[in-house]
């Protein structure tokens, strides 16, 4: 009986020592990669534009690890599926840091899956590249925003359509949650600055995947019949655009009477639908597909190899990921870690091409510097460019156009490191 136990105990002592092999074995594998989050609904009302940002990501980390990965190591993207559902996204964003220990995280379209992930990524000290146009009024040490501020889209586009287009009436038409209606708030504010009446200036809120368009498009209708040039600036988002516009058509309000100015309508969203009702508004945004420079063909050439379909289009939220992807392995290779902290310092200041034929730079408040362009829709879901900056804008994270932010800028470099210091008070509000 003690040899029985002796050898029991030795078998056990073997398989244990052999599971620990294993556990340090799995371990050493899974530092053999540097994982990147990706966060984006590939369900839900948002699906329609987000699954392409998912699918661009791992065309970027393919293409990196061809070029041998990040400080010597493969890197592995690790896919999860928020859904549409905004606190769903804390959840998931929670789920990348702390289950799959991320090095940074590429996602969110909405502002408000981004309010919503905020605080984890501030938590967990975890980095966040958010791609897409946002309504400012935010500058946090753990996000980088490679999408445009009001002043990088929303701002030009009233500028353009009051100048080139005469536009004196105005319909500020969104989704209903907060980047409509701030952007809106600003909006308001400086047409109001610029000498338009509150009588000219139209508002109106719809919930996401709205579908009944028929009475506010009769609304819009009426506001523009009153003599005096009107346009719509469009902050609806998701799904609703291909409702809205089919509505508009039905009524007869064609691009050169009531021109509707979109800021989340880009190639991605019209291609699949009937463009017949856009053909002739307009989109602000800092990229078009049809941009011809030599680094935007490569990047389409490889976009279409990658999802094995030469039709596919490319958008603007495609290369906000294509230069903050861009950013981020520069600024650990300059840093020599994945250590977030070191990678959050080393980012300020890093300069990559964009695929207009510029180069956009990170800078202290977090944000790039980008071009800004008015393209009008074309039959075959392209856009052809009106109009644009004569060179790069730097984003505006704090808006001039609203009392509550006039007086604030953002710095993230030692000594300030401070995403709301009040220049009048020379103090710091807080975080972000």
């Amino acid at each position: 009986m003690a040899g029985n136990t002796g050898a029991k105990f030795l078998t056990g002592l073997l398989v244990g020592a052999s599971m620990l092999a294993g556990v340090a074995v799995g371990e050493a594998r899974a530092q053999d990669t540097i994982k990147v989050g990706i966060l984006h609904s590939l369900s839900g009302t948002m699906a329609i534009s987000e699954t392409t940002l998912k699918d661009v990501m791992l065309m970027l980390i393919e293409e990196q690890n061809k070029k041998g990965g990040l400080l010597g190591k493969k890197l592995e993207a690790v896919v999860v599926d928020p859904a549409s559902d905004w606190p769903l996204f804390a959840e998931k964003a929670r789920e990348l840091i702390s289950v799959h220990k991320v090095a940074a995280t590429f996602g969110c379209w909405t502002s408000v899956s981004r309010k919503s992930v905020l605080p984890v990524f501030e938590e967990l000290n975890s980095i966040l590249f958010y791609p897409v146009q946002y309504e400012g009024e935010e500058s946090s040490r753990n996000v980088f925003y490679t999408g445009a501020a009001p002043n990088q889209q929303a701002i030009p586009a009233v500028d353009y359509l009051a100048k080139e287009e005469g536009v004196q009436r105005w319909v500020l038409a969104g989704t209903d949650y907060v980047y409509p209606r701030t952007t809106n708030k600003i909006l308001e504010t400086y047409l109001k600055d610029k000498g338009v009446a509150a009588a000219d200036i139209m508002i109106n809120y719809t919930p996401f995947g709205h579908s009944d368009w028929q009475s506010i498009v009769a609304e819009i209708k009426k506001f523009g019949s009153a003599g005096k040039k009107t346009a719509v600036v469009s902050t609806i988002n998701g799904d609703a655009n291909v409702p809205f516009y089919k509505e508009l058509a039905n009524q007869g309000i064609k691009a050169e009477d009531i021109p509707v100015v979109a800021f989340s309508v880009g190639e991605e969203e019209l291609a699949g639908i009937d463009t017949a009702p856009l053909v002739g508004h307009l989109a602000a945004w800092n990229y078009f597909m049809s941009n011809e420079t030599a680094v935007n063909k490569e990047f389409i050439k490889q976009w279409q190899t990658f999802i094995k379909n030469p039709k596919r289009v490319t958008n603007d939220p495609m290369e906000a990921h294509y230069i903050g992807f861009n950013m981020w392995v520069k600024a650990v290779e300059k840093a020599g870690t994945i250590a977030p902290d070191a990678v959050i310092d080393s980012l300020v200041g890093v300069a990559v091409p964009n695929l207009t034929g510029g180069m956009s730079a990170m800078m202290p408040n977090h944000h790039i510097t980008k071009p800004v362009l008015i393209g009008e829709v074309q039959a075959d879901g392209q856009f052809d460019t009106v109009w644009s900056t004569p060179g790069l804008v730097v984003g505006d994270e704090w808006s001039d156009f609203l009392p509550d932010s006039k007086d604030l800028i953002s710095d993230w470099r030692k000594p300030m490191s401070c995403g709301n210091f009040n220049v009048k008070t020379g103090k710091c509000g807080g975080k972000s």
